[in-house]
């Protein structure tokens, strides 16, 4: 029997998305969902949303979203047509996912497959506040010419609006995914919490530090101090700074992980990045803030610099 067969699979209405109650405060990674439109970009990120699911022994939700037809040719379309076409695309869309999941039979965590009709960001989102999602893995452009500067359009709005942590995906480097270990294809050895003081990173060194010990793996806190050096000595400032992350590392960290503070100075996404490559990371934690107007334009500038020019994926976790 292929993982298709034993999956769950539901088409839900408008009425099923409906949003109630509130999310929960203490950290945990329980339901996961990975949304595919079979672009190599989306394809690359099942290996890692397998893995989190796996190490967390969550419940894997696979997400596809057909997109409606335009609005333009709906004077001369009837919708019996467009009905027909839809069930196409949603026959053709179930081979596909039969044939992706036949290749990974034998891992143990079975998603359950969701098909959507709508806008994909919009259904991607709405799912993931309805469903109480944990974490959305997805995939991004890659690394290449002008793709180092794109994300994705529907990466990039789902990044942007998600209250859940969104874990981003481009190329695999180093040797972290190996897809033929069907239960363990991707190794996380080295983790990097990117952290500022400011009130988004307590969360994010929360999963940081979660990640850390579900795989086993370095954690290393960094602060990048933007200013020049002005009058203070900067061998002093450091020291006042490796102190501060000192006092943010949980007293039992070190008794199962290997954790390292670093300093360094200039503008916070290159020093990041430099750092990421220089101790060949794995991934990257960092916190981002809340959606108004203000809060994106630091997103943009910070985070979503490092998810484009960055080695290896990146957790963005909102507060």
């Amino acid at each position: 029997m292929t993982p298709l067969a034993r999956a769950r699979w539901r088409i839900p209405s408008p009425s099923e998305m409906a949003l109630d109650g509130e999310e929960g405060q203490m950290l945990r990674i329980e339901r996961i969902l990975w949304p595919v439109d079979f672009s190599e970009f989306s394809v690359r990120a099942y290996d890692y949303a397998h893995s989190v699911a796996r190490q967390y022994e969550a419940k894997l939700f696979l997400q596809h979203v057909a997109e409606p037809l335009l609005a333009l040719y709906s004077g001369y379309i009837s919708q019996t047509t467009i009905d027909e076409i839809y069930a196409q695309q949603t026959e053709h869309v179930q081979e596909q996912l039969r044939s992706f999941l036949a290749r990974y039979e034998d891992r143990s965590t079975e998603p359950e497959v969701i098909l959507h009709q709508g806008y994909p960001a919009d259904s991607i989102l709405l799912f993931a506040e309805s469903e109480r999602i944990d974490v959305i893995v997805m995939g991004t452009h890659g690394r290449r010419g002008f793709d180092r500067v794109v994300l994705g359009s529907v990466t990039e709005r789902v990044l942007r609006n998600s209250a859940c942590p969104v874990l981003a995906v481009h190329d695999a480097v180093r040797g972290i995914v190996n897809s033929a270990d069907l239960e363990r294809p991707v190794n996380i050895r080295k983790i990097l919490l990117a952290t500022d003081f400011s009130d988004n990173s307590p969360r994010a060194l929360e999963y940081a530090f979660s990640l850390g010990t579900q795989y086993d793996a370095e954690v290393t806190l960094l602060h990048v101090l933007e200013q020049p050096a002005g009058k203070a000595d900067p061998q002093t400032e450091r020291a006042a700074v490796l102190r501060q992350l000192e006092q943010v590392i949980p007293s039992e960290a070190r008794t199962w992980s290997t954790v390292i503070p670093a300093v360094r100075r200039g503008r916070p996404y290159e020093e990041i990045v430099q750092h990421a490559n220089e101790i060949q990371l794995d991934l990257i934690v960092m916190g981002v803030r809340g959606r108004n107007a203000i809060d994106l334009a630091l997103f943009g500038s910070t985070t979503h610099r490092v998810i484009q020019l960055g080695p290896c994926p990146v957790l963005a976790v909102r507060t």
